[in-house]
C-alpha cells in the first residue's frame, strides 16, 4: 500500500489526478471506476485542465461509476449520472455510450443490479477504482454491516451517510433512502484502487479502515487485503496514521 500525505485539498487532488492520468497514459482503453461526492471533484478539475491542455485524452476510456441514487432521474441535479456529466464528462473527450452509472429508475432494482454487474464483468472489471470514503467507512455505498454484499445490489441508507449528504439537498427529508451500488466484491476486483480522503472529520474512519480490524462494520477495511491500494490523503485526513509512527 503507498500513502500520500498532501499539505491540502488541492495538492491533494493534483496527487490523485497524476495516479489516474499516468493510469490512462499507460493503458489508453483502460476502464476507470469513478467515484462521486466532493472528495473528488478537485481530482476532476485537474483532469479537465490536462486535457484542455492537450496532455490527456478519454477518447478510448470505458468508466463504470460506483452507485447511484434510486429514484433519481438521470437528470436530476443531485443524481450521479448528472454529477458526472458536469463535473468529468461534459468536459473531456470521452465517448458517451463508454460511460456507465445504474439507473436510478430501474422499475426492479434487482434486475437492473444484475445487469450492470454484468456491464463491469463483460468489461473486464476495473484497471483502476477511484473510491472516496465516508465518516462511517462506507465505500460505493456499501455501508456497515454484517458482511461484505459481494455484487452490485439495492442497499438501505444509514441516517449518518443521509445526514452527510443532506447538504447537497434541500433538507435531509430530500435525500434519497436508497442507492444502488457495486458490492465490495466488484471493487475489489479492480486490479488498482485509489482512495481519496481530506478533513478532519475521515481521520477516525481512514485509521479505522487502514490499522484496525478487518470488519464488515467499516467496509473500507476490506482494502488492506487488496494487492495495489494507493492512499492520498490531506494532513488531517491523515492526522491519526502519521500519529501511528511518530
Amino acid at each position: 500500500m503507498r500513502i500520500y500525505q498532501e499539505k491540502d485539498y488541492n495538492a491533494m487532488s493534483r496527487r490523485a489526478a497524476a495516479v489516474i492520468a499516468a493510469q490512462v497514459v499507460s493503458k489508453p482503453d483502460c476502464v476507470l471506476g469513478l467515484a462521486t461526492g466532493s472528495s473528488p471533484v478537485g481530482t476532476y478539475k485537474q483532469l479537465i485542465q490536462w486535457h484542455e491542455q492537450g496532455d490527456l485524452s478519454f477518447a478510448e476510456v470505458c468508466s463504470v461509476n460506483l452507485d447511484e441514487y434510486y429514484g433519481l432521474a438521470p437528470d436530476h441535479d443531485q443524481s450521479y449520472r448528472y454529477f458526472m456529466q458536469t463535473n468529468l464528462f461534459d468536459h473531456v473527450d470521452i465517448v458517451p455510450e463508454n460511460t456507465n452509472v445504474p439507473s436510478g429508475l430501474a422499475k426492479d432494482p434487482a434486475e437492473e443490479c444484475a445487469r450492470y454487474e454484468q456491464v463491469v464483468r463483460e468489461l473486464g472489471y476495473a484497471d483502476l477504482q477511484l473510491l472516496g470514503m465516508g465518516r462511517n467507512g462506507h465505500i460505493g455505498f456499501n455501508e456497515p454491516c454484517d458482511c461484505f454484499p459481494l455484487a452490485t445490489h439495492l442497499v438501505d441508507l444509514t441516517e449518518s451517510t443521509i445526514e452527510a449528504n443532506a447538504r447537497f439537498f434541500a433538507s435531509a427529508n430530500d435525500v434519497p433512502r436508497q442507492a444502488l451500488t457495486m458490492g465490495i466484491g466488484t471493487i475489489m476486483k479492480a486490479r488498482k484502487i485509489l482512495v481519496v480522503v481530506s478533513g478532519e472529520d475521515k481521520a477516525e474512519a481512514v485509521w479505522k479502515a487502514f490499522r484496525g480490524p478487518i470488519v464488515p462494520e467499516v467496509p473500507a477495511s476490506i482494502l488492506q487485503l487488496h494487492p495495489d491500494v494507493t492512499l492520498v490523503g490531506d494532513v488531517s485526513a491523515l492526522s491519526r496514521l502519521t500519529e501511528d509512527h511518530e
